[in-house]
């Protein structure tokens, strides 16, 4: 069995095929995984819930099957979209642009803490123009490990208020995700342990007294085993 993908919204779950029917392992506070990792190559490709596998040595995926991404993008062009601002803990803030119906949808798949609606304008082509001119002041990018550092943490609120008085946005939104964090989650990959919780990519198991936080993108390709033996850090620097 191979972890094919994995869904953040609005069930987080991880999808699991082996050349045949897909099916999904759902990622709710509470859940007990129990899986080891064995080798990592290409995820393949899921159409109408059937997986279609690949042995490309490449992982998440080979050129071939990252391709497809491409494509349903250039579908979704011309519908109205909506540019916006998210916001991670404590303080890092960045302007994207999304399908005026996934505003929200998108906003929790990046893991957001809060959101800001800024613009709506009729396509894909104007919101890009849009969000080219805010990047100028705004990072347009805030990568994984970057949110990952801000776990546990909370959001400066005066610099977010600062930022919302300085665009006057249509709408906001506060997210919440429910990790209740003592303390920051080592970094590590692996898919055994308890489900703390999901928040954008990154899921938060706890396992060994310790509270782990994994970039669901970096399970993808690989084959499951039966039961994970590897030693891993743990909070104190120690290892289990």
């Amino acid at each position: 069995m191979q972890v094919v993908g994995y869904h953040p919204v609005p069930e987080p779950a991880l999808v699991l095929a082996d050349g045949g029917p897909s099916e999904r392992v759902t990622l709710t506070p509470g859940t007990e995984l129990e899986y080891g990792l064995g080798e990592r190559h290409c995820a393949g490709t899921v159409q109408n819930g059937h997986h279609v596998p690949c042995s490309e040595p490449r992982a998440p995926f080979c050129p071939r099957h990252t391709a497809r991404f491409d494509e349903s993008t250039l579908r979704e062009r011309t519908s109205e979209h909506a540019v916006y601002l998210a916001a991670f803990a404590p303080a890092l803030f960045k302007v994207g642009i999304t399908r005026r119906d996934r505003l929200q949808t998108r906003l929790r798949e990046q893991g957001a803490d809060r959101g800001a609606h800024l613009q709506t304008v009729p396509d894909g082509d104007v919101a890009r123009d849009v969000e080219e001119r805010l990047g100028r002041d705004l990072s347009q990018r805030v990568r994984t490990r970057q949110k990952r550092a801000g776990l546990g943490e909370r959001i400066d609120e005066e610099a977010w208020e600062a930022l919302l008085d300085s665009h006057d946005p249509l709408s906001v939104f506060d997210f919440e995700y429910g990790l209740d964090l003592a303390g920051q989650p080592v970094d590590e990959t692996l898919a055994a342990g308890t489900v703390c919780g999901v928040q954008g990519r990154l899921l938060v198991l706890r396992r060994a007294g310790t509270t782990y936080a994994v970039d669901l993108r970096d399970l993808v390709g690989y084959e499951l085993t039966d039961r994970d033996t590897r030693p891993l850090q743990s909070s104190l620097g120690s290892f289990d």
